[in-house]
């Protein structure tokens, strides 16, 4: 049992918080790149990843594994984003600096969702097999992996380049 839900129960809510955090992230990218802020859907897409972070480390576990340490680190990466954000209205370093950390916490739920994505959907599990505790491996995986990075980079890149909010006093 997990916060009064069983295991199975608290997993899916930690998936569909998941989806909803990386599909309203995906979305809050390509406004980046556009110059559009969408405040609404910046907010549905940090309050999720955070949530999905944070619900990660309730599943039980018997030692550190590397998806603790992503999603530490993504704790850290977002809450600067949200100072950058919120806190500093995105001015002067705070505007480049909201981009890559939000962006590279968007990346670490997509990279998270692919090592899933491999473990459980038995079409990619065959491409990609893995030997529990151990991650999916292989080339397959290797490739969609490095191309999500490179896009990530890229994307990134490009989004602090044009990303250029209107600053309303």
């Amino acid at each position: 049992m997990v916060l009064g839900m069983s295991l199975q129960a608290f997993t899916l809510v930690h998936v569909i918080i998941s989806l909803i955090a990386i599909a309203a992230g995906l979305v809050v990218m390509f406004g980046l790149l556009g110059s559009k802020p969408m405040p609404g859907l910046t907010a549905i897409f940090l309050v999720f990843t955070i949530l999905t972070n944070a619900t990660g480390f309730l599943f039980p576990f018997k030692e550190l594994l590397p998806s603790y340490i992503i999603a530490g680190i993504s704790l850290v990466l977002l809450a600067i984003a949200c100072v950058a954000l919120y806190g500093m209205k995105l001015k002067g370093v705070w505007r480049p600096v909201y981009v890559v950390t939000a962006m590279i916490s968007l990346y670490f739920n997509v990279f998270v969702l692919i090592i899933q994505s491999f473990l459980k959907i038995p079409a990619l599990a065959a491409l990609a097999p893995a030997v529990p505790p151990a991650p999916p491996s292989g080339p397959v995986f290797a490739v969609v992996q490095g191309i999500v990075l490179v896009f990530f980079v890229v994307v990134t890149i490009g989004a602090w380049r044009r990303y250029k909010p209107m600053v309303f006093a």
